[in-house]
C-alpha cells in the first residue's frame, strides 16, 4: 500500500473516526441528466378553441357557494406542495479542484487485511460506461475504469462491518481533496427515473441498485480532469465494492468515412449512418467529432444541389421519451456546426428518432454502439 493512503487508511481503523462528522455534507446541485422539454399546450398545438369561461353567479348567494373555501385553497397547496419536484442537473464544476498530490490511477489499494475478490478481466477498463448516482438521480459516466470486491465477514481474514469500511473509503477520498457528491440511494423512483432497474443494472458495479445496499458517490477534481468513485455495501453475505473512473471520452481506433465515400452510399442507398462523439448523455460535440463535421461540410459544397436530413439514433438504454429528446439534441447540434461553417440552413433538416429504428438486436455492447448514431438521409 502507498505510504500515504497506508497511514490515512491506518488512522481510520484505529480511531474508528469519519472526516467531518456524521452530518452528511451539502448536497451538489442533483444530476447529469436533462429533463424532457415541457410538452406544448394542447390547445395551441391542435388549434382547438379554448372551452367557454363559466357564467357569472346570478347572486352573491350564488358567488359566496361557488367561491373556494378555506379548506380547498390549503388542499390545492398541499397538493402542489407534494408534487416531487425536478431535479437540477449536477455540474461536476461545482466540486473545488484538489490541490493534494494524486498517487496514480486508481488511488487506492487494497484496505488492511482484505482480499479482492474479483477476477482480473472484470477488474480494469481501458473504457467503460459506470451508471452512478450525482445530486439525486443516476448519471452515465464513461472513461477507464477500475473495479474492487471484497467478503467483509471472511473468517479467514480481517473483518469490516459496512460502517468501518465506507468511511476508510470516505476518509481516503477526502484526504485526496475530494467531495461526497449524493447519498441518494437506488430506490424504486430514482430508477425508474433513469428507465428502470433493468437499464440501470447495465452499467452498474456495486452491491446492488436497489434497498438493502448502501450506496456513496464522490468527486475528485484537479487539472480539469474528473475521478468519479462509487462505494457500496451490502449483505448476505457483508461485501463491499469500490468503483473508480477516471472521466474521459475513447480514444478513436478508427479511421473515418470521407466526403467520397459518404458521396457514394447516398448515391447507392440514399442514406449513410456515422459515429460522431457526443459527450454521454448531451448534445454537446466532442473534439473527435471535428473530422467527421469537416467532411460532411466538403460534401455539401461539393455538391450545391444536395439537401439532407440529418437524423439521430440512440441505444434502448434509459427512457425511451428522452432518447428521442437526445436524439434530436444531437441531431440539431450537427445542422448547427454545418451552418456555422456556411452551409445554407435551408439545405437541412435534422429529426430524432432516439431508439425507434435500431440496425441491430441490442444482444451487446458493441450491439448498442452500432445503434448509436446520426444518418445523413438524401432528401428529394
Amino acid at each position: 500500500m502507498r505510504p500515504a493512503l497506508m497511514l490515512l487508511l491506518a488512522a481510520a481503523l484505529t480511531t474508528g473516526a469519519c472526516t467531518g462528522s456524521d452530518t452528511p455534507p451539502a448536497a451538489a446541485d442533483a444530476p447529469a441528466r436533462e429533463p424532457a422539454a415541457a410538452p406544448s399546450d394542447a390547445t395551441d398545438a391542435t388549434g382547438e378553441a379554448a372551452p367557454p369561461a363559466p357564467a357569472a353567479p346570478a347572486s352573491t348567494a350564488d358567488a359566496a357557494a361557488t367561491a373556494p373555501t378555506v379548506e380547498d385553497v390549503a388542499a390545492a397547496a398541499a397538493s402542489e406542495t407534494a408534487r416531487p419536484a425536478a431535479a437540477a442537473e449536477f455540474d461536476p464544476a461545482s466540486v473545488p479542484e484538489s490541490s493534494a498530490v494524486l498517487p496514480p490511477f486508481p488511488f487506492f489499494e487494497v484496505p488492511d487485511g482484505l482480499v479482492s475478490v474479483i477476477g482480473d478481466r472484470e477488474a480494469a477498463s481501458p473504457f467503460d460506461r459506470e451508471h452512478m448516482i450525482a445530486g439525486e438521480r443516476i448519471v452515465a459516466v464513461e472513461g477507464k475504469v477500475a473495479r474492487d470486491r471484497f467478503q467483509l465477514e471472511n473468517p479467514d481474514q480481517r473483518q469490516y462491518s459496512d460502517i468501518e469500511f465506507q468511511r476508510v473509503y470516505a476518509d481516503a477520498v477526502a484526504a485526496l481533496g475530494g467531495q461526497e457528491i449524493s447519498r441518494t440511494q437506488y430506490t424504486d423512483e430514482v430508477n425508474k427515473a433513469f428507465g428502470g432497474r433493468e437499464a440501470v443494472d447495465k452499467r452498474y458495479h456495486g452491491t446492488c441498485a436497489s434497498d438493502g445496499c448502501e450506496n456513496h458517490t464522490y468527486l475528485i477534481r484537479q487539472g480539469g480532469k474528473e475521478w468519479w468513485i462509487q462505494v457500496s455495501t451490502g449483505a448476505i453475505p457483508l461485501h463491499g465494492e469500490v468503483v473508480v473512473l477516471e472521466r474521459q471520452a475513447m480514444a478513436s481506433k478508427l479511421g473515418f468515412i470521407d466526403a467520397g465515400a459518404m458521396k457514394e452510399a447516398l448515391d447507392a442507398d440514399g442514406r449513410i449512418a456515422l459515429y460522431i462523439g457526443f459527450d454521454t448523455d448531451k448534445a454537446t460535440l466532442r473534439a473527435d467529432a471535428l473530422p467527421v463535421i469537416e467532411e460532411i461540410d466538403k460534401l455539401l459544397r461539393a455538391n450545391p444541389d444536395l439537401k439532407l436530413s440529418i437524423e439521430g439514433h440512440t441505444d434502448a438504454t434509459g427512457t425511451a421519451e428522452r432518447n428521442r429528446e437526445l436524439s434530436r439534441q444531437r441531431a440539431d447540434a450537427v445542422v448547427a456546426a454545418l451552418v456555422g461553417r456556411g452551409i445554407a440552413a435551408d439545405r437541412l433538416a435534422a429529426a430524432g428518432f432516439g431508439p425507434d429504428k435500431p440496425l441491430v438486436p441490442e444482444t451487446s455492447d458493441a450491439a448498442r454502439a452500432k445503434n448509436r448514431r446520426v444518418e445523413l438521409v438524401r432528401q428529394s
